[in-house]
C-alpha cells in the first residue's frame, strides 16, 4: 500500500543518524544510571515517533493531532487514504494506508516502518462495533467483523511492531504500546454482547501483553473510553441510521469527545519513562457507570 505525503514534517530517527540532533542528559535521583538521555532534533522537536492506528476519524484522528502537537513524528493508519492525505497536510504527520484485516497490508506497514526510520510507540485505536442484537439474535458475520477489526488486528499490529520498538530501544530509552478499547470490555449490557466480547477480548490481549513484556522498557497501557461523541463510531453501530445515532447523545450534557480521548493517550506516552498506566478509565460525568447515564443539564442536589 502507498506510502502518503512522505515529505512532509518528517523529523528522521536520532540513533541511525538520519538528522542532525542535540542530546543532553537528566539526571533523576535515585534511579540505577543516574541519568536520562533527551534527544532533541535541531528544531526543538522531540524526535520520538508513533504509529496510530484508525487515524481517519474520530479518537485515531485526535491522538494523531494531539502527537504532532507535542512534538512527536506520526505514521497515521487507515483504509482512507483521502481523509489521511487531508490530516497528513494540516498537521505534518506522515500516513501510510493499510487494511488492518489484511495480513499482506500489515507486513506493508512494517516494512514501511522499518524502512523510515525508529519507532518508539504504537497507539493501536483503529476497531468497532456493529449492531445491537441480544445474543440469541446475534448476526455471526457482525460477531465475526468485531473480532477481526478489534483483536485480530491488535494482535497483527502489535507482533509486527514489536521488533521495531524493541530495536528503537536497544541503547536506552523505553518504547510504548498502548490500546484505545472501552468501559464496554468491563461491563456487559444488554445488546452490547458482540461488542462486549470484542472489546473484552482486545482488552485480555493487553494485560497479557503487559505481562509477557514483563523485564523490557516497554509500557503497555489501555484507556478504556466510555461514551463518547465522534462522527461515526455510533452512526457506522446502526447502520448509517442517524436519527437513531443522534438519539444515544440525547440530552447528555458534555459526553467525551474524541479530543478528551487524546489528551489522555498523550499524556500517557509523554509521563516518565518509569511511569505505566496500566488502565485509564474514563467517562463523561453524566455517566456514573455503563449503565446509569443521566439526561438533562447537571445540577447539585436541594
Amino acid at each position: 500500500m502507498p506510502l502518503l505525503d512522505s515529505t512532509v514534517g518528517v523529523t528522521a530517527s536520532t540513533s541511525r543518524g538520519k538528522c542532525d540532533v542535540t542530546c543532553r542528559s537528566r539526571v533523576i535521583p535515585g534511579r540505577d544510571g543516574g541519568a536520562e538521555r533527551m534527544c532533541r532534533s535541531v528544531d526543538g522537536m522531540t524526535t520520538r515517533r508513533a504509529v496510530v492506528t484508525g487515524a481517519s476519524s474520530g479518537i485515531g484522528e485526535a491522538a494523531v493531532r494531539a502527537l504532532r502537537a507535542g512534538g512527536w513524528d506520526v505514521v497515521g493508519v487507515a483504509r482512507r487514504a483521502d481523509r489521511l492525505e487531508a490530516l497528513d497536510a494540516e498537521v505534518g504527520s506522515v500516513s501510510f494506508a493499510a487494511d488492518l484485516t489484511s495480513p499482506a497490508d500489515v507486513d506493508a506497514l512494517a516494512e514501511h516502518l522499518a524502512s523510515t526510520g525508529d519507532l518508539h510507540a504504537l497507539v493501536h485505536v483503529a476497531g468497532g462495533a456493529r449492531g445491537t442484537d441480544r445474543v440469541e439474535d446475534g448476526v455471526a458475520d457482525d460477531w465475526r467483523w468485531m473480532f477481526e477489526v478489534n483483536v485480530l488486528s491488535a494482535q497483527r499490529v502489535t507482533a509486527a511492531v514489536l521488533p521495531l520498538l524493541r530495536a528503537s530501544i536497544a541503547e536506552g530509552g523505553h518504547a510504548d504500546t498502548l490500546f484505545v478499547t472501552s468501559t464496554a470490555a468491563q461491563t456487559a449490557y444488554p445488546s452490547g454482547s458482540g461488542y462486549n466480547a470484542a472489546k473484552a477480548g482486545e482488552s485480555m490481549l493487553a494485560r497479557a501483553l503487559r505481562l509477557e513484556l514483563n523485564g523490557e522498557p516497554i509500557r503497555v497501557t489501555e484507556v478504556a473510553p466510555g461514551i463518547v461523541f465522534t462522527e461515526e463510531f455510533t452512526l457506522n453501530r446502526l447502520g448509517g441510521d442517524q436519527a437513531a445515532a443522534e438519539k444515544v447523545y440525547e440530552g447528555v450534557a458534555d459526553p467525551l469527545t474524541a479530543g478528551d480521548v487524546a489528551d489522555v493517550i498523550a499524556y500517557a506516552l509523554n509521563a516518565p519513562g518509569h511511569v505505566n498506566l496500566d488502565l485509564v478509565t474514563m467517562r463523561p460525568v453524566a455517566q456514573s457507570a455503563q449503565h446509569l447515564l443521566a439526561r438533562g443539564p447537571l445540577r447539585p442536589r436541594v
